[in-house]
């Protein structure tokens, strides 16, 4: 009886093994559009604090000497790198097209709720967290032989928040950014600033020892957004905007199908695009054309991820494929 009680025990305790480990082995599996489309690597850099981890999505084929671009994607908050991969279906889009995609993860540790400590300027913790993004990327372009000259970041929420703030910090790095209902780079210092910030209710202040200097900027956001005000599209774009002494031109409404209507506004120095504003009507806080039933994730916008790299190609003159 002694000896059938310790054999219930132990597979109890294997079984809740199994069950804590399942998570883990589900971050790790690659996402469903990686499975045999390409490779699904992680990789480790080391931060001021302990080693930070990424994932990297390569399409297959890729021949011996071949540089491909490459798209940094920052995920939101309450998603890791998969999560962000799965409802983005941006590996598709790097199938059809041939470029990397970096996926680097927030660990808890440093954010409960796996965000971007964006807002953290006062303390330094951004810069620290933008710095070893920036590790990541060097890494890729060593062990991966991405193309140094045409590299992307775009990001939701608060990894909009993040990717500009790279865009801004490391100007030369980038030849395009996208912010996917984000909050632009100078709008808070603190986390008790944030909250307004995310509201719309503090004005950015641009860093004027680049300014003009940034990569061309795209802002995506959904006009029903209740976590990220809309107004910070709006100001992202008139940052972007102002710094070069670029003017608006006309508000275009265009509409794809059954999907969100949009509104597009292209902001002109000359004949150069220095941003393009995206207001989709009827879109919350998710990834504009992204995977059904994933969270912040909304399948009836227009294609956020075919948009973020046309918009990222033209930057790099790469032709794509329609």
């Amino acid at each position: 009886m002694k000896h059938a009680s310790w054999a219930t025990l132990l597979n109890r305790n294997a079984a809740l093994l199994r069950q804590a480990a399942k998570p883990l082995r589900e971050r790790h599996r690659p996402p469903a559009s990686s499975a045999s489309a390409g490779s699904w690597l992680m990789g480790l850099v080391m931060a001021a604090d302990g080693p930070r981890r990424y994932y990297l999505f390569r399409p297959a084929g890729v021949r011996f000497g071949e540089r491909l671009p490459l798209l940094v994607m920052l995920h939101g908050c309450h998603q890791d790198a998969k999560s962000f991969a799965d409802s983005t279906r941006m590996n598709s889009v790097a199938v059809r097209e041939r470029f990397l995609v970096l996926y680097p993860e927030q660990p808890r540790v440093c954010n409960a709720q796996g965000c971007w400590n964006w807002f953290d300027t006062q303390s330094g913790r951004a810069f620290n967290e933008a710095a070893w993004l920036m590790k990541a990327v060097d890494q890729v372009c060593v062990l991966y032989a991405a193309d140094r000259e045409r590299i992307a970041v775009a990001g939701l929420s608060a990894g909009a928040s993040m990717a500009a703030l790279l865009a801004t910090r490391y100007p030369q790095r980038f030849k395009a950014l996208v912010m996917h209902s984000g909050v632009p780079p100078g709008a808070a210092s603190s986390p008790a600033s944030a909250l307004g910030a995310m509201r719309g209710r503090r004005e950015p202040l641009a860093p004027g020892d680049v300014a003009g200097h940034w990569p061309p900027l795209m802002v995506i956001h959904g006009e029903a957004d209740g976590v990220v005000s809309a107004r910070n599209a709006g100001a992202a774009a008139q940052m972007w905007s102002e710094a070069a002494g670029a003017s608006a031109s006309e508000p275009q409404q265009q509409r794809r199908g059954q999907r969100y209507p949009m509104t597009v506004t292209q902001f002109k120095r000359a004949r150069q695009v220095v941003a393009t504003l995206v207001e989709v009507g009827g879109l919350g806080h998710a990834w504009s054309g992204g995977a059904a039933r994933q969270h912040f994730s909304d399948a009836n916008g227009p294609d956020a991820s075919r948009m973020i790299w046309r918009f990222a190609a033209r930057q790099f003159d790469t032709p794509t494929r329609g």
